[in-house]
């Protein structure tokens, strides 16, 4: 009987040994996953209206929607001539720069030792080339990509990440490949790819298939929700957690494969009436959503 009521309790001091282990390995698991989650700013293109209207509100209103950071696009509002006042705001709002969106003439002759200053001061280490009709056209891509990579060579001597972003006509056929896949393999390794997730949804293509043919190149991504071209789909709206999107398959090869440093969540269409800060504010919570379910 004794050897019986010592097996008894050896099994249930091994149970309830088990039940105390499990949620703090579940807990550490967790943890463990939330620290490689990259912050998440938004594009300010997203509220480009309102940052005309009432700048420094517009920026107080992201920050308590729970943003890291912002992605400019050329509206400084009354800080165009003064990075080191901007940045001393973003930081009282606890806010960073995660990137820059630009275009070539902000660093021609005349203008690059500003723009240089001026982002440096500001606390940017990447800039973009957000848009160039080349990019899709067969006779001048090449021309596109030649001064890409001239800029490349310039903003890497001081000390910027740089690359350039998609829409998407670039993943038109050209070659017997796209656009994109020519850009991406006439650049090199450190050349940032700045995929726009909901363009390359839009343009049917599967953006997991493209962070992993170019990883390490995806250091910062628009994640934006789009419905693909031409297909009419009830009950799904550009609204990130309610399109079509795969979001959870991305954004883990994001962090698996893409290098990603800064989810960048950017907004233009509103649908049904919404502003576009409530449109923001709610792709922002689908968002939330999918990363504390990852």
């Amino acid at each position: 009987m004794k050897i019986i009521n010592f097996i008894v309790v050896a099994l249930i001091l091994a149970v309830l040994s088990a039940c105390t282990l499990t949620p703090t390995n579940k807990a550490d698991s967790a943890v463990t996953k939330t620290k490689n989650i990259p912050p998440i700013s938004v594009q300010l293109w997203s509220v480009k209206d309102q940052l005309k209207s009432d700048f420094k509100g517009t920026l107080v209103k992201i920050s308590k929607l729970g943003f890291d950071g912002v992605e400019f696009a050329g509206d400084f509002g009354t800080y165009g001539e003064d990075a080191e006042g901007l940045k001393k705001y973003l930081d009282s709002l606890g806010l960073k720069v995660s990137a820059a969106h630009t275009n070539f003439d902000a660093f021609n002759d005349e203008n690059f030792e500003k723009s240089v200053s001026f982002y440096k001061t500001l606390g940017v280490d990447t800039l973009i080339v957000a848009w160039d009709v080349r990019a899709w056209d067969e006779n001048k891509v090449d021309a596109l990509i030649s001064d890409l990579m001239s800029l490349y060579t310039k903003l890497s001597a001081e000390g910027f990440r740089f690359g350039f972003h998609n829409h998407d006509k670039e993943f038109g056929d050209f070659k017997n490949t796209t656009f994109w896949d020519h850009i991406a393999t006439s650049t090199p390794h450190d050349f940032i790819l700045q995929m726009d997730v909901g363009w390359v949804t839009y343009a049917q293509k599967d953006p997991v298939k493209y962070i992993k043919r170019y990883a390490g190149r995806t250091l910062t991504t628009h994640i934006k929700a789009k419905l693909p071209e031409g297909i009419h789909l009830t009950g799904k709206r550009p609204i990130i957690g309610e399109d079509t999107t795969d979001w959870a398959s991305v954004l883990k090869t994001e962090m698996a494969v893409g290098g990603t440093k800064w989810f960048v969540l950017e907004q233009e269409e509103y649908p049904d009436g919404l502003t576009p800060m409530q449109a923001v504010a709610l792709s922002k919570q689908g968002l939330d959503k999918i990363i504390a379910a990852l």
